[in-house]
């Protein structure tokens, strides 16, 4: 008999917004989390063993739709400003007071926006296999592109989330695509693959998004960061964050073995520890 998760029965709500109703679901009853995903994600990409693993330690989690993907209205871009927004509109909408806010993938760039524009709504930045700002010293797998712009089935899902080479974590994939399966109404619609393949360039960028003034607010922020990514990101390489690391003292790395760009796919449990660890940090002894 499969596990039953809280996060895969939640009800998705609606709240309006500057124009536009954003779709969330909220689980939980502790200390806020907002979660913005990835490229092509919708609220239903994130694994419902890691958003309960997080309600475990003791967080209410929050994650909705962009605009004009999945179940909210508006106008769809993949544009880090205006996912930007929707999170800043969000927060504001369900009054949340300084929630942490995490960021997977393009949702990271985003969160990192959020950080420079309105640093003031969130205590804490939990950065999940993205990309800092700047110059990179080593760039994405072209692979990727190809994967974003096509179907994907579980193989493109291995490749992508997970290394595919190694025994346990074509293991761990088949059990986070089975518990992804899990909720059977009130799903998001897909993104499509080819508006979404639309919104990217040919190839690797680098920069992905440039250093000014991103990379000097994570220079110089009292708000806690940390990166958790995996050893064998094929979108954003987590060798580009130990390259920073004696730029930015303050920044928390979390690496985790043998996984792709969904470390939290692959280590649910692991990573809910690590970010409530990172969360309580700076508490007084």
């Amino acid at each position: 008999m499969l596990k039953q998760y809280v996060s895969s029965t939640s009800e998705t709500q609606f709240i309006e917004v500057n124009g536009r109703k954003l779709a969330y679901r909220s689980v939980g009853n502790g200390r806020p989390m907002v979660l913005a995903v990835r490229f092509r994600g919708t609220m239903d990409s994130w694994d419902p063993a890691f958003l309960d693993a997080l309600v475990e330690q003791d967080f209410r989690v929050v994650v909705f739709d962009y605009s004009g993907l999945g179940q909210s209205s508006g106008t769809p871009t993949y544009h880090p400003a205006s996912l930007a927004t929707d999170i800043i509109d969000l927060i504001g909408a369900l009054q949340l007071d300084r929630p942490i806010l995490g960021g997977w993938s393009i949702g990271g760039i985003a969160a990192q926006f959020v950080l420079a524009k309105a640093p003031q709504l969130v205590s804490h930045v939990v950065l999940l296999a993205t990309t800092p700002p700047g110059d990179l010293p080593k760039t994405g797998d072209r692979l990727f592109y190809e994967l974003a712009k096509r179907p994907n089935d579980f193989e493109d899902f291995l490749a992508l989330f997970f290394e595919p080479t190694n025994a346990g974590s074509r293991e761990a994939a088949e059990r986070s695509a089975g518990r992804l399966a899990l909720r059977t109404h009130g799903r998001s619609p897909e993104v499509p693959y080819e508006w979404a393949g639309n919104q990217l360039s040919e190839g690797p960028q680098n920069p992905v998004f440039p250093a000014d003034p991103f990379l000097a607010v994570l220079r110089s922020t009292p708000i806690p960061v940390m990166h958790l990514g995996g050893d064998h990101d094929i979108v954003f390489p987590v060798e580009n964050w130990h390259a920073l690391s004696r730029q930015l003292p303050g920044l928390h790395l979390v690496t985790l073995p043998s996984t792709g760009h969904g470390p939290h796919m692959q280590y649910p449990h692991a990573a809910a520890r690590h970010i409530a660890a990172f969360v309580t940090s700076d508490d007084n002894a």
